[in-house]
Protein backbone atom coordinates (compact mmCIF):
# COMPACT_ATOMS: atom_id res chain seq x y z
CA UNK A 1 0.00 0.00 0.00
CA UNK A 2 1.51 3.34 -1.15
CA UNK A 3 1.00 6.08 1.42
CA UNK A 4 -1.41 4.48 3.76
CA UNK A 5 -3.03 6.98 5.60
CA UNK A 6 -3.37 4.92 8.70
CA UNK A 7 0.02 3.36 10.44
CA UNK A 8 0.04 -0.36 9.79
CA UNK A 9 -0.15 -1.42 13.34
CA UNK A 10 -3.33 1.00 13.48
CA UNK A 11 -4.73 -0.28 10.41
CA UNK A 12 -3.83 -3.80 11.66
CA UNK A 13 -5.32 -3.53 15.18
CA UNK A 14 -8.81 -1.55 14.32
CA UNK A 15 -9.16 -4.67 11.32
CA UNK A 16 -8.59 -7.30 14.36
CA UNK A 17 -11.65 -5.36 16.42
CA UNK A 18 -13.67 -5.00 13.33
CA UNK A 19 -13.37 -8.70 12.64
CA UNK A 20 -13.75 -10.07 16.11
CA UNK A 21 -17.36 -7.72 16.05
CA UNK A 22 -18.19 -9.07 13.05
CA UNK A 23 -16.91 -12.83 15.02
CA UNK A 24 -19.72 -11.94 17.42
CA UNK A 25 -22.57 -11.70 14.54
CA UNK A 26 -21.38 -14.70 12.79
CA UNK A 27 -21.71 -16.97 16.05
CA UNK A 28 -25.68 -16.14 15.32
CA UNK A 29 -25.12 -16.92 11.84
CA UNK A 30 -23.51 -20.31 12.22
CA UNK A 31 -26.23 -21.11 14.93
CA UNK A 32 -29.14 -19.98 13.56
CA UNK A 33 -29.15 -20.22 9.70
CA UNK A 34 -28.96 -24.16 9.35
CA UNK A 35 -32.14 -23.89 12.15
CA UNK A 36 -33.83 -21.27 9.73
CA UNK A 37 -33.77 -18.89 12.32
CA UNK A 38 -34.18 -15.61 12.02
CA UNK A 39 -30.47 -13.70 12.56
CA UNK A 40 -32.20 -10.11 13.62
CA UNK A 41 -34.67 -11.70 16.06
CA UNK A 42 -34.60 -12.68 18.59
CA UNK A 43 -31.58 -11.09 21.12
CA UNK A 44 -29.20 -13.15 22.01
CA UNK A 45 -29.90 -15.35 24.90
CA UNK A 46 -28.25 -18.25 26.78
CA UNK A 47 -29.50 -21.66 25.68
CA UNK A 48 -29.97 -23.10 28.89
CA UNK A 49 -31.77 -20.82 30.86
CA UNK A 50 -33.27 -18.19 27.67
CA UNK A 51 -31.98 -15.03 30.03
CA UNK A 52 -31.86 -12.21 27.26
CA UNK A 53 -27.68 -11.65 27.15
CA UNK A 54 -26.80 -8.18 28.03
CA UNK A 55 -24.59 -5.61 25.79
CA UNK A 56 -21.74 -5.48 28.27
CA UNK A 57 -22.49 -9.45 28.64
CA UNK A 58 -21.72 -9.43 24.71
CA UNK A 59 -18.58 -7.68 24.07
CA UNK A 60 -16.67 -9.77 21.98
CA UNK A 61 -14.16 -11.94 23.34
CA UNK A 62 -13.82 -9.95 26.81
CA UNK A 63 -17.17 -10.87 27.80
CA UNK A 64 -15.96 -14.49 27.67
CA UNK A 65 -13.13 -13.96 29.67
CA UNK A 66 -15.26 -11.80 31.83
CA UNK A 67 -17.86 -14.24 32.31
CA UNK A 68 -14.92 -17.16 32.78
CA UNK A 69 -17.35 -18.65 30.07
CA UNK A 70 -20.16 -18.63 32.31
CA UNK A 71 -23.84 -17.37 32.12
CA UNK A 72 -24.15 -14.50 34.12
CA UNK A 73 -27.97 -15.91 34.88
CA UNK A 74 -27.70 -19.66 35.65
CA UNK A 75 -23.86 -20.53 35.47
CA UNK A 76 -24.19 -22.80 32.71
CA UNK A 77 -21.18 -23.21 30.75
CA UNK A 78 -20.91 -21.22 27.46
CA UNK A 79 -18.93 -22.94 24.60
CA UNK A 80 -15.34 -22.03 23.98
CA UNK A 81 -16.41 -21.69 20.34
CA UNK A 82 -17.76 -18.75 20.66
CA UNK A 83 -14.30 -16.63 21.82
CA UNK A 84 -12.59 -18.47 19.60
CA UNK A 85 -14.83 -17.40 16.26
CA UNK A 86 -14.75 -14.20 17.51
CA UNK A 87 -10.84 -13.77 17.63
CA UNK A 88 -10.59 -15.85 14.69
CA UNK A 89 -12.32 -13.82 12.40
CA UNK A 90 -10.49 -10.58 14.25
CA UNK A 91 -7.18 -12.94 12.99
CA UNK A 92 -8.53 -13.10 9.96
CA UNK A 93 -9.40 -9.39 9.17
CA UNK A 94 -5.95 -8.48 10.52
CA UNK A 95 -3.99 -10.76 7.64
CA UNK A 96 -6.19 -9.26 4.44
CA UNK A 97 -5.43 -5.99 5.86
CA UNK A 98 -1.97 -6.68 5.76
CA UNK A 99 -1.80 -8.20 2.44
CA UNK A 100 -3.03 -4.47 1.20
CA UNK A 101 -0.05 -2.92 3.43
CA UNK A 102 2.22 -5.47 1.74
CA UNK A 103 1.02 -4.67 -2.13
CA UNK A 104 -0.44 -7.76 -2.34
CA UNK A 105 -3.31 -6.92 -3.93
CA UNK A 106 -5.30 -3.01 -3.88
CA UNK A 107 -6.46 -1.69 -0.64
CA UNK A 108 -9.71 -1.28 -2.51
CA UNK A 109 -10.02 -4.83 -2.47
CA UNK A 110 -10.19 -5.06 1.27
CA UNK A 111 -14.42 -4.69 1.40
CA UNK A 112 -14.64 -7.86 -1.01
CA UNK A 113 -12.24 -10.15 1.25
CA UNK A 114 -13.30 -8.90 4.43
CA UNK A 115 -16.33 -10.17 3.06
CA UNK A 116 -14.91 -13.52 1.97
CA UNK A 117 -13.42 -13.76 5.37
CA UNK A 118 -16.51 -13.33 7.10
CA UNK A 119 -18.84 -15.64 5.21
CA UNK A 120 -16.06 -18.07 4.70
CA UNK A 121 -15.74 -18.85 8.24
CA UNK A 122 -19.66 -18.85 9.04
CA UNK A 123 -19.65 -21.68 5.98
CA UNK A 124 -16.29 -23.52 6.88
CA UNK A 125 -18.10 -24.06 10.32
CA UNK A 126 -21.85 -24.76 8.67
CA UNK A 127 -20.31 -27.51 6.46
CA UNK A 128 -18.36 -28.93 9.12
CA UNK A 129 -21.37 -28.97 11.81
CA UNK A 130 -24.12 -30.12 9.16
CA UNK A 131 -22.93 -30.80 5.45
CA UNK A 132 -24.58 -28.02 4.17
CA UNK A 133 -23.60 -24.26 2.55
CA UNK A 134 -26.93 -22.97 3.11
CA UNK A 135 -28.76 -21.00 0.29
CA UNK A 136 -29.26 -18.06 2.80
CA UNK A 137 -25.65 -17.48 2.79
CA UNK A 138 -24.37 -18.40 -0.57
CA UNK A 139 -26.78 -16.87 -2.97
CA UNK A 140 -26.74 -13.55 -1.55
CA UNK A 141 -23.12 -13.27 -2.06
CA UNK A 142 -23.09 -13.10 -5.79
CA UNK A 143 -24.64 -9.75 -6.04
CA UNK A 144 -23.03 -8.30 -2.84
CA UNK A 145 -19.11 -9.75 -3.76
CA UNK A 146 -20.37 -8.43 -7.52
CA UNK A 147 -21.11 -4.87 -5.98
CA UNK A 148 -18.17 -4.69 -3.98
CA UNK A 149 -15.73 -6.22 -7.11
CA UNK A 150 -17.36 -2.95 -9.14
CA UNK A 151 -16.73 -0.96 -6.44
CA UNK A 152 -13.21 -1.73 -6.07
CA UNK A 153 -12.98 -1.59 -10.23
CA UNK A 154 -13.77 1.73 -9.72
CA UNK A 155 -11.65 2.78 -7.74
CA UNK A 156 -8.92 1.20 -9.30
CA UNK A 157 -9.82 2.35 -12.61
CA UNK A 158 -8.87 -1.05 -13.97
CA UNK A 159 -12.64 -2.09 -15.52
CA UNK A 160 -10.97 -5.24 -17.36
CA UNK A 161 -10.88 -7.44 -14.30
CA UNK A 162 -14.79 -7.30 -14.23
CA UNK A 163 -14.52 -9.20 -17.17
CA UNK A 164 -11.95 -11.71 -15.76
CA UNK A 165 -14.28 -12.16 -12.59
CA UNK A 166 -17.17 -13.09 -14.92
CA UNK A 167 -15.39 -14.87 -16.62
CA UNK A 168 -13.61 -16.82 -13.34
CA UNK A 169 -17.38 -17.29 -11.82
CA UNK A 170 -18.47 -19.34 -15.27
CA UNK A 171 -15.42 -21.23 -15.08
CA UNK A 172 -15.34 -22.42 -11.59
CA UNK A 173 -18.83 -23.07 -11.69
CA UNK A 174 -19.18 -25.05 -14.62
CA UNK A 175 -16.25 -26.81 -13.61
CA UNK A 176 -17.80 -27.96 -10.14
CA UNK A 177 -21.19 -28.21 -11.71
CA UNK A 178 -19.86 -30.88 -14.06
CA UNK A 179 -18.08 -32.50 -11.23
CA UNK A 180 -21.36 -32.89 -9.66
CA UNK A 181 -22.82 -34.00 -12.67
CA UNK A 182 -20.59 -36.71 -13.31
CA UNK A 183 -19.90 -37.83 -9.34
CA UNK A 184 -23.14 -36.78 -7.51
CA UNK A 185 -21.66 -38.71 -4.04
CA UNK A 186 -18.45 -36.40 -4.12
CA UNK A 187 -19.49 -32.78 -4.87
CA UNK A 188 -22.84 -31.30 -4.05
CA UNK A 189 -24.75 -28.46 -5.28
CA UNK A 190 -23.71 -26.12 -2.45
CA UNK A 191 -20.19 -26.93 -3.32
CA UNK A 192 -21.45 -25.62 -7.03
CA UNK A 193 -23.11 -22.80 -6.21
CA UNK A 194 -20.22 -21.84 -3.87
CA UNK A 195 -17.91 -22.19 -6.74
CA UNK A 196 -19.04 -19.01 -8.66
CA UNK A 197 -18.89 -17.06 -5.81
CA UNK A 198 -15.14 -17.81 -5.16
CA UNK A 199 -14.35 -17.81 -8.81
CA UNK A 200 -15.72 -14.29 -9.16
CA UNK A 201 -13.48 -13.11 -6.89
CA UNK A 202 -10.38 -15.03 -7.81
CA UNK A 203 -10.63 -14.04 -11.34
CA UNK A 204 -10.67 -10.37 -10.11
CA UNK A 205 -7.65 -10.87 -8.67
CA UNK A 206 -5.90 -12.40 -11.43
CA UNK A 207 -5.64 -15.63 -13.81
CA UNK A 208 -2.96 -17.21 -11.12
CA UNK A 209 -5.18 -16.67 -8.21
CA UNK A 210 -8.41 -18.27 -10.15
CA UNK A 211 -5.77 -21.37 -11.14
CA UNK A 212 -4.13 -21.45 -8.11
CA UNK A 213 -6.87 -20.95 -6.08
CA UNK A 214 -9.01 -23.44 -7.46
CA UNK A 215 -6.28 -26.33 -8.00
CA UNK A 216 -5.09 -25.91 -4.07
CA UNK A 217 -8.81 -26.96 -2.85
CA UNK A 218 -8.59 -30.43 -4.97
CA UNK A 219 -5.01 -30.76 -3.20
CA UNK A 220 -5.84 -30.17 0.31
CA UNK A 221 -8.85 -32.22 -0.07
CA UNK A 222 -7.10 -35.10 -1.00
CA UNK A 223 -4.03 -34.47 1.77
CA UNK A 224 -6.76 -34.04 4.03
CA UNK A 225 -9.23 -37.04 2.45
CA UNK A 226 -5.51 -39.20 2.94
CA UNK A 227 -4.87 -37.99 6.03
CA UNK A 228 -7.65 -39.26 8.14
CA UNK A 229 -7.60 -42.35 6.16
CA UNK A 230 -4.98 -43.41 7.42
CA UNK A 231 -5.88 -42.45 10.80
CA UNK A 232 -8.97 -44.43 9.80
CA UNK A 233 -11.09 -41.41 10.77
CA UNK A 234 -13.05 -41.96 7.37
CA UNK A 235 -12.64 -44.63 4.34
CA UNK A 236 -13.26 -44.30 0.67
CA UNK A 237 -16.92 -43.91 1.00
CA UNK A 238 -16.80 -41.07 3.68
CA UNK A 239 -18.63 -37.44 2.53
CA UNK A 240 -16.27 -35.55 3.81
CA UNK A 241 -17.20 -31.49 3.32
CA UNK A 242 -15.46 -30.05 0.58
CA UNK A 243 -16.84 -26.17 1.20
CA UNK A 244 -13.92 -25.48 3.65
CA UNK A 245 -10.79 -26.63 1.52
CA UNK A 246 -12.88 -24.52 -1.82
CA UNK A 247 -12.30 -21.79 0.96
CA UNK A 248 -8.78 -22.34 1.81
CA UNK A 249 -7.94 -23.33 -1.74
CA UNK A 250 -9.34 -19.59 -2.52
CA UNK A 251 -7.31 -17.76 0.14
CA UNK A 252 -4.43 -19.30 -1.45
CA UNK A 253 -4.94 -17.95 -4.67
CA UNK A 254 -5.23 -15.11 -2.68
CA UNK A 255 -2.19 -14.86 -1.09
CA UNK A 256 -0.21 -16.55 -3.28
CA UNK A 257 -1.29 -17.27 -6.20
CA UNK A 258 1.35 -15.41 -8.47
CA UNK A 259 3.72 -16.61 -6.11
CA UNK A 260 3.20 -20.23 -6.87
CA UNK A 261 2.78 -19.79 -10.62
CA UNK A 262 6.16 -18.05 -11.14
CA UNK A 263 8.00 -20.93 -9.14
CA UNK A 264 5.81 -23.58 -11.31
CA UNK A 265 6.92 -21.64 -14.53
CA UNK A 266 10.00 -21.57 -13.72
CA UNK A 267 10.80 -24.90 -12.82
CA UNK A 268 9.33 -26.28 -15.86
CA UNK A 269 11.67 -24.13 -17.95
CA UNK A 270 8.51 -21.90 -19.74
CA UNK A 271 10.20 -18.68 -17.87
Amino acid sequence: MTDPLIPLWAGVALAFVFGALIGSFLNVVIWRVPRGESIVRPRSSCPACGHEIAWDDNVPIVSWLVLRGRCRSCGAAISVRYPLVEAGTGLAFSLVALGAYAGVYPAALLPALFYLAAVGIALTLIDLDHHRLPNAIVLPSYPITAILLILASIVTGEYDRLLSAAIGAAVLFALYWLLAIGYPGGMGFGDVKLAGVLGMLLGWVGWAALIVGGFSAFVLGGVVGVLLMLGRRATRKSRIPFGPFMIAGAWIGVFAGDAIARVYLTSTGIT
